[in-house]
């Protein structure tokens, strides 16, 4: 198998998913704008060639950069970044090239919300009471039928920037006086609940050979607005209805060969209701919640499911694993020596972020396994304590 991988050098587990690749007996092209010189030992080591654009998202570089790999290496059997930000130009590629996976004439039901409420619509998944927000008038339509507090959000892209809670007139008003012209916005009826997320692994056959579940502890809109800590927790085992959900979800999408990161609100009266769809691994370190929680290497599972075919699992649960971040400019009560002093038979990882993702993900964070998950809600709670 000849497979391109574009940005391999960011996010920096591209290194990770490379070497597998390579491992499993993948021969792995890459495709980045970093100088080779700059690119991780491993990755260097991973890559059969690597080819620098000056600039990734000017398409024709990229063109012209397959069409290298296919002069020399001949036909290129897949393309990928497994990032949500390459959504698009990953489908062009496919589709100029025809390469096996996601092509143009679908992506957009990947990447535009208002789209997916179709999909979840089939999926026979309860979703959110949704309208395109262009205009006040259409915004206090909706309102009327729903009533206060609302969600406004970009129709297109992931994450939570430039994600609104909306509770009266006065802030619709400076909604609409402030966004963006050139972005579109969607509403949602406001839930209350917490995020629980779908994830994993479905083959090219549409069977699910790995899933997981992890639940935020805040909302990812709050952390965002506010400039908050977060953290999180993955499960070893799932909750049925969770489940029950995201299998009924994906067998609407459709999608094979992929990674999968599927939300859902939990709310307090125990509905699941869908909410976002991501056909790309999870963010903010759960790719490795996942390996500490089932004890497994789940970037060598995607890679032996992709070169290989292989079926992988079944993957039992054994850990609880814990994510919990802090922000620098928030005064907490204990040191990070503190931290590691009296968590450290817990924690299996912690390091600063990449300032590009340190608005949700936190400066710094920290990644603790236990089989007793009282013991890790207690460690959490002493990470973010915070001085008076």
């Amino acid at each position: 198998m000849n497979f391109v991988f574009f940005s391999p050098h960011f996010p920096v587990n591209g290194a990770d998913f490379c070497d597998r690749l390579k491992r499993a007996g993948a021969t792995v092209l890459g495709i980045g704008d970093a100088p080779y010189e700059a690119l991780d030992g491993r990755l260097k080591a991973a890559l059969s060639e690597y080819y620098r654009v000056a600039d990734m998202e000017d398409y024709d570089p990229v063109f012209r950069a397959m069409g290298h790999f296919i002069h020399k290496w001949g036909r290129i059997d897949r393309f990928e970044s497994l990032n949500e930000h390459w959504l698009e130009l990953e489908a062009n590629i496919r589709t100029d090239f025809n390469i096996y996976g996601t092509k143009l004439d679908f992506v957009k039901n990947l990447k535009r919300k208002s789209r997916m409420r179709a999909f979840f619509r089939k999926s026979g998944v309860e979703t959110i009471a949704q309208r395109k927000c262009s205009d006040r008038a259409g915004a206090m339509t909706f309102i009327r039928r729903v009533g206060y507090p609302v969600v406004v959000k970009p129709d297109s892209g992931s994450g939570a920037s430039n994600t609104f809670k909306i509770s009266n007139a006065r802030e619709l008003d400076q909604f609409f006086r402030d966004k963006p012209e050139d972005v579109t916005f969607v509403m949602e009826q406001f839930i209350e609940g917490l995020v629980v997320t779908y994830d994993g692994l479905v083959n090219r056959d549409g069977e699910v050979v790995l899933a997981a579940s992890h639940r935020y502890d805040q909302s990812v809109m709050e952390v965002v607005n506010k400039d908050r800590h977060m953290s999180y927790t993955c499960f070893p085992h799932i909750r049925p209805v969770v489940e029950e959900a995201g299998r009924k979800i994906l067998k609407a999408f459709d999608v094979r060969e992929r990674f999968f990161h599927i939300e859902l609100f939990e709310t307090r009266d125990d509905r699941i209701i869908a909410l976002e769809v991501n056909m790309r691994p999870p963010g903010a370190w759960m790719t490795d919640a996942i390996n500490y929680t089932f004890d497994i290497d789940v970037y060598a599972a995607w890679a032996d499911m992709v070169v290989k075919d292989a079926a992988g699992g079944p993957h039992e649960g054994k850990y609880f694993t814990a994510y919990a971040s802090r922000k620098r400019h928030l005064d907490y009560l204990h040191s990070h020596e503190d931290v590691l002093a009296a968590h450290k038979d817990k924690i299996v990882h912690h390091q600063a972020i990449e300032e590009v993702f340190s608005r949700a993900m936190g400066n710094y964070a920290y990644q603790m396994r236990s089989k007793d998950q009282a013991e890790l809600r207690e460690a959490v709670a002493y990470i973010h304590a915070e001085k008076a």
